[in-house]
């Protein structure tokens, strides 16, 4: 069950927030933070990126027009960052996300908790974020996990945005909520980390799949019929790895697939698009800068059905999910993939529900 939080007053406790990663993600996240008056760290890689963000309030390279509140200070130093961090707010990709941690690992406090803001599924271990997270920085700590429609560039000019955090831990949600809700960003909290992270996952993938469509000039009933069907597979999944329905046909699941699929800044959904137009997934992915979570996520999702999923024929229960994989990797034109989509066996639209 969700329930919101809005508040637009400062923590009234003292507050010190560390997000890792400069990406677009990490940029919003830090601005809504510091928006409520909150000292806030950006932890860098580079050094003349730190400088550049302190001297001019904004980030060289990504949504280089946008000002950052004053309250957002830039660092490559890992100790100097994460000593004194009341909250640790996660938005490194997932793919890089181990490797990231591992070396940072021994400068994060122990009772210090982690939001994180990543969604998709790692490629070596096939684990979701929660899993990465808990083998990196251990069992014991409080973790959250951010989700929902929430394009970078929007929460950083102010548009109204909302989006869920789930954890455990729900006194840890309800302090995140109140942390980071204010005018125009609304927290929902639930407990449901894994509805949420399944939603944050499957939904690159539909978008890639909607991007495609539009890229082979298919109309907006093939659009519409293939994004509902990929919510179908996004709850299928979602209800065997013991998430509730209802966190899936929320803000983290249905929700942020419209977002992805139909929101002119989807990365993944440009992806698609680009693949539909004729270009392999590996010229795409030369030429684009930023990560569209939803290409490793797609193979790695597939992989981790046929681990963690018993039944019959996987391929027709995940159709969306599994043609993608094969069209990613080149083993089917896309064109080809939406065919055999439509040549489907006719059946129950709900056929694996019990009434």
């Amino acid at each position: 069950s969700l329930s919101m939080k809005s508040n637009t007053q400062p923590p009234p406790y003292p507050v010190r927030v560390t997000v890792l990663g400069g990406g677009n993600f990490g940029l919003a996240l830090a601005t809504v933070v510091a928006k409520k008056g909150v000292p806030t760290t950006l932890l860098v890689r580079s050094e003349d990126v730190a400088s550049h963000i302190n001297e001019n309030h904004r980030h060289p390279r990504y949504m280089s027009d946008i000002c950052l509140p004053r309250m957002v200070r830039a660092t490559c130093d890992k100790k100097s960052a994460l000593s004194d961090a009341t909250y640790i707010i996660h938005a490194v990709p997932v793919q890089y996300t181990r490797e990231f941690l591992n070396s940072v690992k021994d400068d994060i406090p122990p009772n210090v908790p982690v939001l994180s803001a990543s969604k998709g599924i790692e490629t070596s271990s096939l684990g979701f974020m929660a899993d990465i997270l808990k083998e990196c920085l251990g069992e014991d700590r409080s973790y959250a996990f951010l989700s929902g429609p929430s394009f970078a560039r929007e929460i950083c000019e102010g548009v109204a945005t909302a989006v869920v955090i789930a954890s455990e831990d729900l006194m840890l949600a309800d302090d995140l909520a109140d942390l980071m809700s204010g005018e125009d960003f609304a927290v929902f909290t639930s407990r449901d980390v894994i509805g949420v992270e399944v939603g944050g996952a499957v939904k690159n993938v539909i978008a890639i799949a909607a991007g495609m469509c539009e890229g082979l000039g298919l109309g907006t009933n093939a659009m519409s019929g293939l994004v509902t069907r990929g919510c179908g597979e996004m709850r299928r999944l979602g209800i065997y790895l013991g998430a509730r329905p209802s966190t899936i046909s929320g803000l983290s699941g249905v929700g942020d697939t419209f977002g992805t699929c139909f929101g002119p800044l989807s990365r993944n959904r440009r992806f698609g698009y680009r693949l539909g137009k004729g270009e392999t997934a590996a010229e795409i992915r030369e030429s684009m800068t930023e990560v569209a979570e939803g290409v490793d996520t797609s193979i790695a999702l597939v992989k981790m059905i046929k681990e963690r999923c018993k039944g019959y024929r996987l391929d027709l229960k995940y159709p969306i999910l599994f043609g993608m994989a094969d069209i990613i990797e080149g083993n089917m034109k896309p064109m080809e993939g939406m065919k055999a989509l439509m040549n489907f066996p006719t059946r129950m639209e709900n056929y694996d529900e019990r009434f």
